[in-house]
């Protein structure tokens, strides 16, 4: 095996600002070629490279990046004429960009908070849009009875409403026992157990009663809509029932609506009614207020305008609930993987908005001194 000429170097007797290199100056030669580097002085501003008897990209890489530790330009370094061509590729193919700062995450997050404001964005545009469609088809569904489906409904009044009757009987009887209790708790210290009566019914009555049948139905409810009919859309089973010449949203979403808009109020009611009767355990058995002395103080300080209040917000929150349910399975678009994020956003978008409705309905009755 033939030794390879090993690089050196010799400064410019004539000028000591000039550096000579020889040998060869190759990827096999590349430690040696390395340990030359370090030792040329500081001094040198000019690099005569005519003596290297043969060089690859690897000479030529490790040369540009000692002339840009030194400052030098790849001008100040002298090649021969047969490797000149090489010189210039890879110059052509270096990278000069500056190396990239550092990333704390911050510009990232705030291009996730871009990207989802105006995700947002497009939802309550598509949610907008999909209600005045379903306005028009129930407005058209008045003129045009026939179109109306009975069985769908009351099937979806069944799976929606009276399947739901025991948990939100349960929930409501016991949120109502729990703020019995606290209130008793920190009115006992002022000799007001009395006013437990009020704060549980007005309570129940305006806000938790709505509330939570809402968020229940939300959770329950619109990711069971957003399931069924994503399941039919991965399976283009609404592209067939496009084919037969039906409405999708007749078929489909109509009845989800109506059912929801019929059952929410009455499981509302059924709520108040649980969230009554916890208050009325809690003072019968710890606060030494006999249940009729409770209905009766109730009786005397309710007024009928609580319970509307709370009933008036029962369909709106119905109406939100059906329509990005529905909304939400019909944007799936055919893997199960789909269906799983669709119901997701499904549950998160329905239980937001009712209870940012909640609140701002809240701010307006009390404007309002309803």
């Amino acid at each position: 095996m033939i030794e390879a000429d090993l690089p050196d170097y010799q400064i410019d007797d004539a000028d000591p600002a000039r550096v000579r290199l020889a040998g060869e100056w190759a990827l096999d030669t590349a430690l040696q070629v390395a340990d030359k580097l370090r030792q040329i002085p500081d001094t040198v501003r000019a690099i005569d490279a005519s003596g290297i008897s043969r060089i690859d990209s690897a000479g030529v890489l490790q040369l540009r990046r000692f002339a840009s530790r030194r400052g030098l330009a790849m001008e100040d370094i002298d090649f021969r004429e047969d490797h000149r061509a090489l010189v210039c590729t890879i110059e052509d193919v270096a990278d000069d960009r500056p190396p990239r700062k550092r990333d704390y995450g911050f510009l990232a997050a705030l291009a996730r908070l871009g990207q989802r404001m105006e995700e947002i964005g497009r939802n309550i545009v598509l949610l907008v849009g999909f209600t005045g469609e379903n306005l028009s088809k129930l407005l058209r569904l008045a003129r045009q009875p026939r179109r109306f489906r009975l069985t769908a409904t009351v099937a979806q009044m069944e799976q929606v409403g009276l399947d739901a009757v025991p948990l939100v009987i349960l929930l409501s009887y016991l949120v109502g026992a729990v703020i019995a209790f606290l209130g008793s708790t920190v009115l006992r210290d002022f000799g007001a157990e009395i006013f437990v009566v009020e704060l549980v019914s007005i309570a129940f009555l305006r806000e938790f009663a709505v509330l939570m049948t809402a968020i229940v139905l939300a959770g329950r409810t619109a990711s069971a809509f957003t399931a069924q009919i994503g399941a039919m859309k991965s399976r283009e089973e609404i592209d067939a029932i496009r084919t037969l010449g039906l409405d999708p949203i007749d078929l489909l979403v109509i009845p989800r609506v109506l059912a929801l808009l019929v059952m929410l109020p009455l499981l509302t009611f059924i709520a108040m009614m649980a969230g009554l009767a916890g208050g009325v355990t809690v003072g019968a058995f710890d606060l030494g207020i006999p249940p009729q002395m409770y209905l009766a103080r109730m009786h005397e300080t309710m007024e009928v305008r609580h319970f509307l209040v709370g009933m008036s917000k029962a369909p709106v929150f119905a109406l939100v609930i059906a329509l990005i349910g529905c909304l939400e399975g019909l944007k799936v678009r055919g893997t199960a993987q789909s269906v799983g994020e669709r119901t997701t956003s499904s549950v998160v978008q329905t239980i937001s908005l009712v209870i940012i409705l909640d609140a701002l309905a809240a701010l307006w009755f009390m404007n309002m001194d309803w």
